[in-house]
């Protein structure tokens, strides 16, 4: 394995841990043990369910290519999953506000389970089967059980800002730590235990049996909408009306959607983007690398939204321009740095550039996560969360599908400058929010302070 391949890790690792070894007291919130236990108890099961989706991530695209489909196929298969979330992902969102947010997640376990025993068979028909069944799992991970946190947290009466620590925690926990250890996991199984492509899968359905016993143990259930005689439909009416009448919530929606679009592109991307020439590559090495950059992420994001003084929506716009300007570094690379053309070997000049810009992506994924997560926390009502959310989920998935059909006729650099526009609409969509919040604040200040000054008007008389 290349020196820069550990260089890189190491710089990254070692910013991180400076980062979490140099909070202050302004850097954390006071919370109760009470909190701290459920938090924990949260994070253990969210830990768990992100191993089981880790651990696939680095070798989907690999593991197609080894049953000898070409990058085509492999994208009709793409689209066959986020096609599967966006048709049925909102239909499962309704049933988890009406049916319950725990029996949301178990399902969410049963159907990722499932999706991983799909994978040892090559036959095409039944890889798309999983593929499916994965949309479905993605699109309840992504509601189901952020729904549940919210829910959960404000019955036990914990401080509405105790809810940043939640998201931050599971991202860097979550998306970072178990995403590193299971990169090199993954890696272990497949190339050094040489156990084969289809290893990494068979331990994450083992790590999301674990989750869902303890999800059954230990949780209780909650729900959205109390109401027994709610149909899907009226639901779904009622979610599009909440869309539709406050701007907040639509630009929200929209700006989700316009990154998550540009992140899954990305991730389906950079195994051809780093190896044009089938260079060897680590993939669960790489991986791991990736997940340490959202590790630096999320850690600033904790130092962020601990500090009153910084508020979420205008740091953000910040992190969609660097985002954005991060997936250029690709496009540029092709014209300063000559490729190479020589068929396998190892990461060339240009490669090691580009994953840097990746890198640097990840970080920005890093911060975005638990920042939308505490933005979808104040903007969108309790009663139709998951609905809501999968909602956001169609634009992503429309837009993702379209992108990955013509993935054989349009070259890399194109999709990843694609990408690097929606990025820059995304923050300026940001910045109207901002605007729009700060505006509402505004006014919400005034009234207050009219109220006050009405109540101390008799005194003064």
């Amino acid at each position: 394995m290349e020196i820069f391949y550990f260089l890189l890790f190491g710089a990254l690792a070692l910013v991180v841990v400076a980062l979490e070894l140099s909070k202050t007291s302004k850097d954390r919130l006071t919370t109760s043990p009470a909190f701290n236990a459920f938090k924990n108890n949260y994070l253990l099961v969210y830990s768990f369910m992100m191993a089981g989706d880790w651990l696939q991530g680095p070798y989907v695209y690999y593991l197609y290519s080894q049953y000898g489909f070409g990058k085509g196929e492999i994208g009709q298969l793409f689209i066959a999953g986020f096609g599967s979330s966006m048709i049925f992902g909102t239909i499962v969102g309704s049933l988890a506000d009406k049916q319950g947010r725990k029996r949301a997640c178990i399902t969410y376990c049963i159907s990722y389970i499932l999706s991983c025993v799909t994978k040892h068979s090559s036959d095409y028909k039944v890889l798309m089967l999983g593929r499916v069944l994965g949309g479905i799992s993605t699109s309840l991970l992504c509601s189901a059980f952020e729904s549940w946190l919210v829910a959960e947290h404000n019955k036990r009466g914990f401080d509405q800002k105790w809810l940043s620590i939640t998201f931050s925690k599971a991202i860097f926990v979550g998306n970072g730590l178990i995403a590193i250890v299971s990169g090199l996991f993954g890696n272990l199984l497949v190339h050094t235990l040489e156990f084969g492509p289809v290893a990494p899968f068979d331990a994450a359905g083992c790590f999301l049996a674990i989750g869902m016993c303890i999800i059954m143990a230990s949780w209780t259930e909650n729900y959205g909408d109390p109401s027994e005689n709610k149909s899907l439909f009226a639901q779904f009416k009622g979610a599009a009306m909440a869309i539709a009448s406050d701007e907040k919530i639509l630009l929200l929606g929209a700006i989700q959607s316009l990154f998550d679009g540009s992140m899954y592109i990305v991730v389906f991307l950079w195994t051809p983007a780093l190896s044009p020439n089938n260079e060897e590559i680590p993939h669960g090495f790489i991986f791991a690398t990736f997940m340490l950059a959202s590790m630096l992420g999320s850690s600033v994001a904790s130092r962020l939204m601990a500090r009153s003084s910084f508020r979420v929506e205008s740091y953000m716009e910040i992190v969609f321009v660097i985002s954005a300007a991060s997936l250029l570094l690709p496009i540029v690379t092709n014209f300063v740095v000559v490729p190479s053309n020589v068929k396998g070997g190892s990461l060339p000049l240009s490669g090691c550039i580009q994953l840097i810009g990746f890198c640097t992506f990840e970080a920005c994924v890093g911060i975005f996560w638990p920042s939308i997560m505490k933005m979808r926390s104040q903007y969108i009502p309790e009663e139709a969360r998951s609905t809501i959310m999968n909602f956001f989920r169609i634009p992503l998935n429309i837009f993702v599908c379209i992108v990955l059909y013509n993935v054989d006729d349009v070259p890399i650099t194109i999709m990843l400058g694609m990408c690097s526009v929606f990025l820059a609409i995304a923050a300026v969509l940001q910045r109207r929010l901002m605007m729009i919040g700060e505006n509402h604040r505004s006014k919400t200040e005034d009234w207050t302070a009219l109220e006050k000054y009405k109540e101390e008007e008799p005194l003064n008389v």
